[in-house]
């Protein structure tokens, strides 16, 4: 037996090994700490910790330190071992294996010496000692019971040791610490099993409302996906920046976390952004491509020219030239309706003076372009109008209004703000909120960095090809001088091959080509 000294030193030890187990957050970790400090307190030379999983006792972690082995844990060895089943073939409760006896019964089993035991099969044991000319003598089974009464696993020692390091019977000072320390781990264990069962609840809800927005529309399905991942990838290459603005820069598992939830959150608003305008693919799609009825109209005009050169109101040479200049004007008007990067002052030139011919429909005479179909052609850049330009920025309105109601817990309580600042500037020209730089979180700017770069190559949407990596880059570095991205997030971005990471990942190999990563740097701090 032990002393009182002895006894109070084990306690003291017992307190403090259970405060360290209600902080540790992964689960691996924990259960590797609850085997070790088992052994530690009643200096046994080897233990196992099982977990009770589909009717059967789960090898989680295995530990001998006179024969130096180590599996599952940290040990980097993946655990083989078959389970030991709680029941017998018939049914019946499996009381030959020690361990899944203690756990059917409930009770702690002492074995002073396992090959003198009756009543349990110690065949596997045998087995082990002649592999690797071992002797497992004495043994302290320990159920693991949670606050609810449930059996959740079990503490097997092996070979308690005394102060000259032979081998010795476990004691009931032994068995009383291991008792004490298997309660506080079960529910160490379980506690960290339910927060992991909200934690994957939580990131569920948030995969239905991605659900809900890719199914509204189908050409923006991965960006919810591919967002955050990018987000993750920049943000580790920024952490393990040792120099520069960057140097101070570094994330826990924690912040991970909120960062990760905040990218797989950055686009929530979306859910109530009508789905002709995230989906506008041509400047006059609606629920439709109006271009069809500016070519029947134009149609109608042709007709109109070949009635006349029937009729002999027009020449066979001026009928040709009208016809012509119609199919001109039409290939024309097909083609900016497309969209693009930039319209020329020429292009709305002669837009403008398109829009001023007349047709014959069925009530009169109108003008072949509407005002709001005159207004969606003159669209500079892209497919949208300011009006629905508008309405696409106000999802991310939406997302801060959505986010900020939500009761937040402190490791999350950042969300809102990294998911919202996507869409602001460097410069303060941003929105919703029109931040500048100082004003944002490194989390935010880079979330601003992984948006723009996943939609530059993305090959989903309809109004747009995917862009190869230079030409992206390109846009990227010029985005980074005007001070619409952040400077030195970008070089990072681009030093650190972080494009090529995701390139790996996500882009087809014709759109991965050469980068000079020198020239966009520069091209980035060239003052405007």
């Amino acid at each position: 037996m032990l002393s009182q000294l002895a006894l109070r030193e084990r306690l003291e030890k017992l307190n403090a090994i259970g405060i360290a187990l209600s902080g540790e957050t992964d689960t691996v970790r924990l259960t590797e700490s609850i085997l070790l400090a088992a052994k530690h307190l009643v200096r046994a030379d080897a233990g196992t910790l099982y977990r009770v999983r589909d009717g059967a006792l789960h090898f989680e972690i295995v530990i001998t330190d006179s024969l130096g082995l180590a599996i599952g844990g940290s040990s980097g060895r993946a655990v083989s071992l078959p389970p030991v089943p709680l029941r017998d073939p018939d049914g019946a409760p499996n009381l030959h294996n020690v361990v899944a006896c203690t756990v059917n019964q409930g009770g702690t089993i002492v074995i002073d010496d396992a090959y003198t035991a009756q009543g349990y099969d110690f065949s596997g044991t045998r087995h082990f000692d002649a592999a690797n000319h071992y002797r497992s003598k004495s043994f302290l089974c320990v159920p693991m019971r949670n606050h609810e009464g449930e059996l959740i696993g079990a503490l097997q020692l092996i070979n308690a040791l005394d102060d000259a390091g032979v081998v010795r019977a476990f004691d009931d000072d032994d068995r009383q610490l291991a008792e004490s320390l298997a309660s506080q781990a079960a529910i160490a264990l379980t506690n960290r099993q339910l927060i992991a069962s909200l934690e994957e609840l939580f990131e569920s809800f948030i995969g239905l409302i991605n659900l809900a927005i890719d199914d509204k529309s189908p050409y923006t399905s991965g960006h919810c996906q591919r967002v955050p991942e990018l987000t993750m990838m920049l943000a580790e290459a920024a952490s393990r920046t040792r120099s520069g603005p960057l140097a101070e820069f570094g994330m826990s598992d924690k912040d991970r976390y909120e960062l990760k939830i905040a990218g797989l959150l950055h686009d929530c608003g979306k859910v109530t952004t009508p789905v002709h305008v995230v989906d506008k693919a041509t400047k006059l799609q609606t629920l439709f491509d109006r271009i069809a009825l500016i070519e029947t109209r134009y149609e109608v005009i042709r007709r109109d020219v070949e009635i006349a050169r029937l009729k002999g109101e027009l020449g066979e040479v001026e009928a040709r030239a009208q016809l012509l200049q119609l199919a001109d004007e039409l290939d024309f008007l097909r083609g900016i309706n497309v969209g693009g990067e930039a319209m020329s002052e020429a292009d709305l030139a002669r837009l403008a003076a398109i829009a001023t011919r007349i047709w014959l429909g069925p009530n009169g005479v109108s003008p072949l372009l509407s005002e709001n179909e005159l207004e969606n052609l003159s669209v500079r850049r892209g497919t949208l109008t300011a009006a629905e330009r508008q309405i696409i920025n106000h999802h991310i309105e939406v997302t801060i209004q959505m986010l900020e109601a939500l009761p937040w817990p402190k490791h999350l309580k950042n969300v809102p703000e990294y998911a919202g600042g996507h869409h602001e500037r460097m410069d303060g020209r941003g929105y919703p909120r029109g931040l500048t730089r100082e004003q944002m979180s490194v989390q935010a700017r880079i979330m601003g960095i992984a948006d723009v770069f996943e939609a530059l190559t993305a090959r989903d949407r309809p109004y747009k090809p995917g862009m190869k990596l230079s030409q992206s880059l390109l846009i990227l570095a010029r985005m980074a001088r005007e001070q619409h991205v952040d400077l030195d997030l970008f070089e990072v971005f681009v030093r650190e091959r972080v494009w090529l990471e995701y390139a790996q990942h996500y882009l087809p190999s014709e759109q991965i080509d050469e980068v000079d990563v020198d020239a966009l740097v520069a091209l980035a701090r060239t003052p405007m």
